[in-house]
């Protein structure tokens, strides 16, 4: 160990408070960048993996089978820009049900399933990828694909299609996935025919792969020159691969905004702490720098052992942070992993080694700007530090500032507190910057946690007090528009409607019922939930627009619009069951079902007799209504139909939104103590400064009770003035963020989900600067006042 080493472990020894500041900074800006930059470029690994893998299609067009000829198709392969084609290939839309051998119960309503005849491809575009079993071989033969909405069929099951002719039966023999998700169900080409109803003509559907589809307006042009090469309105649907790309990652997208504003806070009071703890330290070993000067230590090696004191705690932090950020990395990512069958944990080594080397740069650079002072000094004038009196510009404000606060009407331990601050300003500036930091982060994590509560109150949209559904050997049904029963179980509208106007208490109510249905350009089933009665009282939030009125409007939310290509205001058509409905979108509605397609309409505009019946009830009740009474009177009335009554209750937030609030709670916590502990260093560094002048205090009569109120109120007006100053960050950082989260997960938040702050929360986080200030004082306080006078009076 060389004597410089020596230097340096003793310093990290002898400043163990400072050492653990520094280290928990780097810990908690390290585990945001890592978190961060690991999702950033993880969340995608495996769509792009796997869409690489499969040559996967930026564009899967579905074509009118009467409007364009196969061939007419077949030549916009050749169409500039296109690189490479697939099909055409039949397609048509099928209403299946569990057949024999299934272990689903008979009857059971399936999601309209999207079929398509194709050889099987282990190149070219869309090389579907067979999961288990086999392709294929005969035309009675289906393989499905798995992320079909309704997985009731595995392999070695039936399908039967009751609405064709004869009713067939198809056996799945397989399982496959398509990244593009270009169809449901595979079956050979000439299996078409015979799934074909009635009257009906099958699609075609195109898969392309482009030159330039790397953005949304680059896609936009590929699909008005594939419109503009067949006849007018033979183009019925386009899916693009930026859709299916956000798809995969909008649960990790959330993360990415909100980890970039901790992970920036955590940078900044990395740097701020470190820098006032170097400064510190430098300023109360003036005369220790100038005894190493004395021994022959040149400006470089002082600087270098200042330096060193704040990266060895810097680089443990930053180590563990590392690794904490990659362990909440992964159980994020698995979802996605899993999804698209890649093997990636999700972990990126380089974003590992730029976060691992950028941290202790960062505050290398730092340290070795607050260790220039060292190096700068005359080794006469370090060691004749403390043996002159002051006579600074500085040593004048700090007199003023005494005086001024003597006349203050104020006890006199409180007016000398009061009066510190000036007399240090670049130190009471650091104290200022920690304590601003540290309000920010707590104003900006309360707000995301209203915003989150805000969110999950809209998801709930639990509006009535009484829920009616279906009795069940397993208890309620599952929450969320895709939990109700099959259509055989749905209960009879009349003879719910009477029970209901039979009870006195009933105020209102509404029956909800749901279906899959299919829509040109939208892969996949979309969710219908359609409303019977009058649904304005339902508790959907909404973004912009307004609730449906009537028949033939709808609402839907934001992940549904992308999709579709569509904006409120635009014309949708849906297929139920080989019936079209037509709609206007009306309004966006908030809804974070992220990872799913939903229309909300009235039940009143679909044809006669093919609208969903409802299979729950929602019901309003009068003021004053015993809940309890006429829970247990209507279901005594609708025990005969099958029926059950429960109160309404209160769902439990989502796993993103509680993952969110975890995080927020763990990182606040980090930063608001990162910024105490930076409190803290600086009142440590005035009470060893002033070690003397409280020996003099105590030796004329001041009680360890003023002591501690001399070093409480020096914090006073720097805490106040941080927490003042903080407010407004915290608020424009919550007020940037949101947004951007909502825009990573495919969705808009409105002007409420932002404005959760009510001015009573902000004051008292505006006093939480003061709280930070005195929480992080008090200790040092405490232990300065058991200090014993003797000691204090022997200090130099």
């Amino acid at each position: 160990m060389t004597s410089l080493g020596s230097v340096v472990r003793a310093g990290v020894r002898r400043r163990r408070t400072q050492s653990v500041a520094i280290g928990l900074a780097a810990l908690v800006a390290t585990t945001c960048s890592v978190l961060g930059g690991s999702l950033l470029v993880a969340s995608r690994a495996p769509f792009d993996q796997a869409f690489a893998r499969q040559h996967g299609a930026h564009l899967t067009a579905r074509y009118d089978g009467t409007r364009a000829s196969a061939d007419r198709l077949a030549a916009t392969a050749h169409l500039p820009g296109v690189t490479a084609a697939a099909g055409p290939f039949r397609t048509v839309t099928v209403d299946p049900e569990p057949g024999p051998g299934s272990d689903a119960p008979a009857g059971v309503t399936m999601a309209p399933m999207t079929v398509t005849g194709r050889v099987p491809a282990a190149d070219g575009v869309d090389a579907v990828e067979l999961l288990r079993g086999s392709w294929p071989a005969h035309p009675d033969e289906v393989v499905l694909d798995s992320g079909y909405h309704d997985q009731e069929v595995g392999v070695g099951g039936a399908l039967r299609l009751p609405g064709l002719p004869g009713a067939p039966t198809l056996k799945v023999v397989g399982s496959a996935r398509s990244v593009s998700r270009t169809s449901d169900a595979w079956v050979t080409p000439d299996a078409i025919d015979a799934l074909t109803a009635p009257g009906s003509t099958p699609g075609y559907r195109m898969l392309y792969r482009f030159a330039r589809a790397g953005s949304a307006d680059e896609v936009a042009a590929d699909r008005a020159a594939l419109a503009a090469a067949v006849p007018a309105d033979a183009l019925t649907g386009v899916q693009s691969w930026l859709t299916a790309e956000q798809g995969s990652d909008r649960n990790t997208a959330l993360f990415l905004p909100f980890l970039v504003a901790f992970g920036l806070l955590g940078i900044a009071l990395s740097v701020l702490v470190t820098g006032t703890v170097v400064a510190g330290a430098v300023g109360t070993a003036t005369r220790r720098i100038g005894v190493l000067k004395a021994l022959g230590c040149t400006p470089a090696q002082v600087m270098r052992a200042y330096v060193a004191q704040a990266l060895i705690p810097a680089t443990a932090g930053t180590l563990l942070g590392v690794l904490v950020g990659n362990l909440l990395t992964v159980p994020v990512l698995a979802t996605t992993g899993q999804l698209y069958g890649t093997s990636s944990s999700g972990l990126a080594p380089w974003v590992d080694v730029a976060v691992a080397g950028g941290t202790p740069a960062a505050v290398a650079l730092v340290a070795w700007a607050a260790a220039a002072r060292a190096g700068r000094l005359r080794t006469v004038d370090a060691l004749a530090v403390g043996r002159t009196a002051g006579t600074t510009r500085r040593d004048a404000l700090a007199a003023r500032a005494a005086a001024l606060a003597a006349r203050l009407p104020l006890p006199r331990p409180l007016s000398l507190g009061l009066a510190q601050p000036f007399a240090r300003p670049a130190r009471a500036a650091g104290m200022f910057a920690a304590v601003l930091f540290g309000t920010a982060a707590a104003v900006f994590a309360v707000g995301i946690g209203g915003t989150m509560t805000w969110a999950q109150e809209a998801k709930a949209h639990r509006a009535g007090d009484v829920v009616v559904h279906p009795a069940r050997p397993d208890g309620p049904p599952p929450a969320g528009p895709a939990a109700g029963p099959d259509r055989a179980d749905r209960a009879d509208r009349a003879e719910v409607t009477a029970a209901l106007d039979a009870q006195p208490g009933t105020a209102a109510y509404f029956g909800t019922g749901t279906e899959e249905v299919t829509v040109p350009g939208v892969s996949g089933s979309t969710t219908v939930t359609a409303f019977d009665g009058d649904s304005s009282w339902a508790g959907y939030r909404m973004v912009s627009g307004r609730w449906y009125r009537g028949p033939g409007e709808a609402v839907a939310p934001a992940t549904f619009l992308t999709e579709a290509s569509i904006a409120v205001g635009d014309r949708v058509t849906f297929t139920s069951h080989g019936q079209e409905v037509t709609v206007r979108i009306v309004g966006e509605v908030f809804d974070p079902h992220v990872q799913t397609n939903e229309l909300l309409t009235d039940a009143a505009g679909y044809p006669p007799g093919t609208a969903p019946r409802p299979d729950s009830w929602t019901v309003r009740l009068k003021p004053g209504t015993d809940r309890t009474g006429y829970t247990a009177a209507l279901g005594a009335a609708l025990a005969p139909a099958h029926l059950i009554a429960r109160s309404a209750e209160p769902q439990g937030s989502s796993g993103t939104i509680l993952a969110l609030r975890s995080l927020t709670a763990t990182l606040t916590g980090l930063l608001v103590a990162v910024a105490g502990l930076g409190v803290l260093n600086t009142v440590v560094l005035e009470i060893r400064e002033r070690r003397r002048d409280t020996g003099v205090a105590k030796a004329i009569g001041m009680t360890p009770a003023q002591s501690v109120g001399v070093v409480l109120a020096s914090v006073l007006l720097v805490g106040a003035a941080g927490g003042a100053a903080g407010l407004p960050v915290g608020v424009l950082l919550h007020r940037a963020t949101v947004p951007a989260m909502g825009r990573a997960a495919g969705l808009h938040f409105p002007a409420p989900a932002v404005d959760v702050l009510g001015t009573p929360a902000l004051v008292l986080l505006g006093l939480g600067g003061v709280l930070i200030a005195v929480l992080g004082a008090l200790l040092p306080a405490v232990r300065a006042a058991r200090s014993r006078t003797v000691d204090a009076l022997r200090a130099e």
